[in-house]
């Protein structure tokens, strides 16, 4: 090739990238963002079918499928659990201490303070833990590695591309979603729980990355499994509002057993957190033994709690049996740090809760026999809605697993006295932040930083700049002819330096003045340059290409405040 077509192939990849980091910089919808994201998703997605599939393979040797005790007491898979707890421990040791954190809750962390960069070397830890987890029947659920994973995927290529940090963080809400997407065949519901559990936030320049990354999760997944909707043999009928004053005692019900089951929970996670790590898995993995021993259907994810709690004519025994195993082997399993989510068991303990109070009501009410089905899918909505402190994403999840609309009344009915009684009375948390609190992870963040989190400092960084040989008269000389334009210099210990002229009091006279200043990757966002500047509020940063090095721009309190004043933080 031509020297002269080098030259210009080169010029042109480099003007590509000024382009593509200066549009993604800004906190706008672009073309360039929501194409970016589907790559994203195609790759996260990947991942999440691969782990399901080979879940779906482990399923066909492990999964329980009589229910009778009595044929289970001399089967090898009533130790499934504890095979299970060595296997995830031998997983942690291989694994560096450094990365051992994974689940929800640390994803949360990472998205708030570190703009959801996710080291890659806690992929492999997170995959074949969870992977033995739900494989080996314990009681977690399959959307805490969905998150993990997905979660990484994105986070990793965008740092690799040396993405905006501002971009970077909607990479990885949008590879959440994918996993979300197409572990349970529900976009829509990915789309709102990112929204409303992990950004916490709605803004329109996240919502299309992150819905078209919800919808490539959905396809790959329908074309691998099927468009498969996980509760539609759940049998949904509109209920007559003769059942609403019922409908309300179950919120309030529900309501209480949330807060009790939070309460648990995090008491075992908080007194756990220094005992040895072999210790807690095998506690975990003997007590899910016993609880399956007696009660198989109480432990997995939710699959066998739920067919119980559907069945016909139920028993209000055994139902209430299962629900206490349910709640022992999930808080036993999560507490203790089985990794994997909790939407799973939760939907498991709502259906057993919203069957129980079906089956209690009908004894009065015998019209109420119908509408079982409906009962237990409401109680798995508020399950959710509660535990999780996102009672929309639980209403509009439930909506698309169950494939039927029928349920969106009566659900928000029975949620909002639910949440009500469980956050005012009990003071209940959402799991996932006390969670950070026991770990002692960081996720607050104050307004004016969460706001300057969303633009990268390219958008608005100042390109009129000119660099200067260290020499007064040369610099002088630079300062009368651009008037204006920031001059920058080196100094002797090659640090960088801005000059002004400094007028006297006198009005008259006027001295060269140099000033240290800070450099700042062209990836970082406003709020590293609020950081670097606001404790005197004054001053410059000037920003650097993570390519090749080279200075393109300088940023002003000026600019910055500008910029804060603008309406867009």
């Amino acid at each position: 090739m031509p020297l002269s077509n080098k030259k210009l192939t080169i010029t042109w990849d480099k003007n590509v990238r000024t382009s593509l980091k200066d549009t993604l910089s800004q906190a706008k919808v672009s073309v360039q963002l929501c194409l970016l994201a589907l790559v994203f998703a195609l790759i996260a997605s990947t991942v999440i079918v691969i782990f399901r599939s080979l879940l779906v393979w482990l399923d066909s040797f492990t999964q329980n499928q009589r229910f009778d005790f009595t044929d289970l007491i001399d089967d090898w898979r009533v130790l499934l659990p504890i095979f299970g707890a060595l296997l995830i421990w031998i997983i942690a040791k291989m694994g560096s201490k450094r990365y051992k954190r994974m689940g929800i809750a640390y994803v949360l962390h990472r998205v708030k303070l570190h703009y959801g960069k996710i080291p890659l070397a806690s992929a492999p830890a997170q995959f074949f833990q969870a992977l033995f987890a739900l494989a080996s029947q314990f009681s977690v659920g399959r959307e805490g590695p969905a998150i993990h994973l997905g979660a990484v995927s994105a986070s990793v290529l965008a740092e690799k591309l040396k993405l905006p940090d501002n971009s970077v963080r909607i990479m990885c809400a949008s590879g959440i979603a994918a996993g979300i997407s197409a572990i349970f065949n529900a976009p829509l519901a990915a789309v709102i729980f990112v929204l409303e559990v992990i950004l916490r936030e709605y803004k329109i320049h996240y919502f299309f990355p992150i819905t078209i990354s919800a919808i490539c999760g959905a396809l790959s997944s329908r074309l691998v499994f099927g468009n498969i909707h996980v509760f539609d043999q759940i049998s949904v009928m509109k209920i007559p509002l003769s059942q609403y004053p019922v409908l309300a005692i179950s919120g309030l019900i529900l309501g209480c057993v949330a807060a009790f089951f939070n309460f648990s929970l995090l008491t075992l996670t908080e007194k756990s957190q220094k005992w040895p790590l072999l210790q807690r898995l095998l506690i975990a993995g003997i007590l899910t033994s016993i609880i399956g021993l007696f009660l198989p259907q109480a432990i997995g994810s939710n699959e066998h709690a739920i067919s119980e709690a559907i069945q016909a004519n139920p028993s209000i025994t055994l139902l209430i049996a299962i629900l206490i195993g349910k709640i022992f082997a999930t808080v036993a399993a999560v507490g203790l740090g089985i990794p994997g989510g909790l939407i799973g068991p939760l939907y498991g303990i709502g259906a057993l809760l919203g069957a129980i109070i079906a089956v209690f009501f009908q004894q009065w009410f015998p019209s109420m026999t119908p509408f079982i089905g409906l009962y237990a899918i409401i109680g798995m909505t508020a399950m959710m809605g509660v535990c999780l402190s996102a009672p929309l994403a639980a209403l509009v999840a439930l909506i698309e697993l169950s494939d039927n609309t029928a349920i969106i009344l009566p659900s928000m009915f029975v949620i909002i006295p639910a949440f009500l009684i469980s956050h005012q009375l009990f003071k209940t948390k959402s799991i996932f932040f006390r969670q950070l609190e026991i770990m002692k992870l960081g996720f607050k963040v104050t307004a004016v930083n969460l706001g300057l989190q969303k633009i990268g400092v390219r958008a608005i960084m100042n390109k009129n700049f000119i660099i200067v040989k260290n020499d007064n008269a040369h610099l002088l000389e630079a300062l009368n002819e651009q008037p204006g334009r920031p001059i920058l210099t080196y100094n002797q210990q090659g640090e960088v330096e801005i000059v002004e002229l400094e007028l006297h009091s006198s009005h008259t006279e006027t001295t060269l003045i140099k000033r240290k200043v800070n450099g700042l990757s062209d990836t970082c966002t406003l709020s590293e340059v609020y950081q670097q500047l606001s404790t005197q509020r004054r001053g410059n940063v000037f920003i650097i290409d993570q390519t090749n090095q080279n200075i393109v721009g300088i940023i002003s309190w000026e600019d910055l405040q500008s910029e804060i004043k603008a309406e867009q933080i």
